[in-house]
């Protein structure tokens, strides 16, 4: 009996080593991954165009600064104001026309130079066949430039895997109030 018993122990140790292996190689950090499930093959190019309502006075504001720098307010560009935003996103230039989406996210003045924003937004469909769906933009935009363009860094739903670019062009601005209509064309391509 004594004999078998090493056995038995070199029995446990060999497995407790070989389970621990396994789990080892169950925790990887990355793996590739076949492109064919996901079908890139078959990827759409989609146009968007909607205008982007950027409301900061009245009474049902839709942009609200959040955070200014200790120079924000002798600032000509205004640097380092944080503003978050849930805009409206609509199908003509009037508030009133309908809504196909929302604006969410935030803008900061981050130039020392010229009015310019770093933009951080996701744009959220709430209609038609993109309802439920996001796209998200992370870009520089100097508002005084004719045409901005932006990429886009990516999406959610039916802009899963996105990538593109938005093109913004001012339709209006209120110099009194500051109350902005930006015309959006946005090129996305997807699966």
């Amino acid at each position: 009996m004594a004999q078998t018993l090493p056995n038995y122990k070199n029995a446990i140790f060999t497995l407790f080593i070989f389970l621990h292996l396994l789990d080892v190689q169950s925790h990887q950090f990355s793996r590739k991954l076949s492109l064919e499930p996901l079908d890139f093959k078959n990827q759409k190019l989609t146009h968007l165009h909607f205008y982007f309502h950027d409301i900061v006075t009245g009474d049902h504001p839709t942009a609200f600064p959040v955070a200014r720098a200790s120079i924000t307010n002798t600032s000509s560009t205004f640097f380092g104001l944080v503003v978050v935003i849930d805009d409206p996103l609509t199908v003509g230039p009037e508030l009133t026309s309908k809504i196909v989406g929302r604006a969410q996210g935030m803008y900061a003045f981050a130039d020392l130079n010229d009015i310019g924003l770093l933009m951080n937004l996701n744009y959220v469909f709430v209609e038609g066949e993109y309802n439920g769906s996001t796209l998200s933009i992370l870009g520089s935009n100097h508002v005084f430039s004719k045409v901005r363009e932006f990429p886009i860094v990516g999406g959610s739903g039916a802009f899963r895997f996105a990538r593109g670019y938005a093109l913004a062009n001012t339709y209006s601005f209120n110099t009194t109030s500051g109350d902005a209509v930006v015309e959006y064309n946005v090129y996305v391509q997807h699966y």
